[in-house]
């Protein structure tokens, strides 16, 4: 088993070792921030070897399995080989993916915001069908969601909405999904059947948790604050007040807006936590290229800028322009299973790095 060398398992070893003595050097705890980065760093390494460790472990256990199964003549045998089997190669691409998740950015929680563009209300009806599709995927992985801000289309979907996405590494996962999806279907709102195309774009950011208060300081003069009723269904609450905010950073032109709190304060108060996360990465960069590495470039939401495409007819097939990977169970795909495509996007990201 030489998967060792693929995970680079000797060099994490080593830097675990170095951490470690480290540690035991005095005055180590005095820089408490030098010391909690490397306190990260260490359990980080030490999950992957354990991993690895674990994975061996199944595989040495498929194969006693094949082998007794020979040895023995046994076929009864076979569903149990082949369910080990499954398993030990989804844990194996799971962890494949972790290693590839390096990014500054990567290990947070993720702020996704989808956007009907050409297509009107073909357009917004796909709109809500990526958000049932990154709802499903996030269940799947034991993520939590949560819809911050929407706007509703004329007659279906959503014309806008914010979705929060929070686990281990969401942010690192989605960033694959930063552009523009076509799909191509018979339109469900066609009298004559014909085949429609839409587009939606979709911008991820990460949800930056630490304290950013001290690194960007906004002035209230630089800020225009408005508030407007919540949309759609919700009850008196909802119907009657004007607790939904939007926010506008005039210097910018960034536009920030929540909604799915019960108060206008708390309303706001996360609107402009998103604000200053927004302000903080744009801080960090020191020009637009560096920027796309962390939002993306931003392109119109229209004919030729689609990075993935979903066909329901003539045939069914997802593909993925980036990195041409292709699925051909279309329905699986929009019920959450897209792991294969950011798989592939992790990994054509590692080669263009290296």
């Amino acid at each position: 088993m030489k998967w060792g060398i693929h995970f680079d398992l000797a060099s994490k070893k080593l830097r675990i070792e170095e951490i470690s003595k480290t540690m035991e050097e005095p005055g180590f705890w005095d820089d408490a921030g030098r010391a909690q980065m490397m306190m990260k760093e260490l359990t980080k390494l030490k999950d992957v070897v354990e991993e690895y460790t674990r994975l061996k472990t199944e595989y040495e256990d498929v194969a006693t399995l094949i082998q007794i199964g020979y040895e023995e003549n046994d076929e009864s045998i076979l569903p149990e080989i082949e369910e080990s089997l499954e398993k030990f190669i989804k844990d194996l691409e799971d962890l494949k993916l972790k290693t590839l998740l390096s990014g500054k950015y990567d290990k947070y929680n993720a702020i996704l915001t989808l956007h009907a563009g050409a297509g009107g209300t073909e357009s917004c009806d796909w709109a809500s069908m990526l958000l049932r599709m990154y709802q499903r995927w996030a269940d799947k992985r034991g993520f939590s969601t949560q819809i911050l801000d929407y706007l509703e289309g004329d007659e279906a979907g959503f014309k806008s909405v914010t979705l929060q996405v929070n686990g281990e590494n969401a942010y690192g996962y989605l960033k694959s999904e930063h552009g523009v999806h076509r799909l191509v279907r018979i339109s469900p709102f066609n009298a004559a059947g014909k085949r429609q195309t839409s587009f939606v774009s979709c911008d991820v950011m990460p949800d930056i948790e630490d304290d950013i208060e001290t690194q960007i300081d906004i002035d209230e003069k630089d800020l225009r604050i408005d508030t407007y009723r919540s949309s759609g269904a919700g009850g008196q609450h909802v119907n009657k007040t004007s607790s939904a905010v939007r926010i506008t950073h005039l210097p910018t032109g960034i536009v920030v807006q929540c909604q799915n709190e019960r108060s206008q304060l708390q309303n706001k108060d996360r609107a402009m936590k998103i604000l200053k996360t927004k302000l903080y990465l744009l801080k960090q960069q020191e020009n637009q290229e560096k920027i796309s590495e962390i939002r993306g470039e931003v392109k119109e939401i229209g004919w030729g800028n689609q990075i993935r495409s979903y066909v329901l007819q003539p045939y069914t097939l997802v593909k993925d322009h980036r990195t041409n990977e292709e699925v051909g169970n279309a329905q699986g795909v929009l019920d959450g299973d897209i792991d294969p495509f950011i798989n592939a996007y992790l990994k054509w990201e590692a080669q263009k790095k290296s």
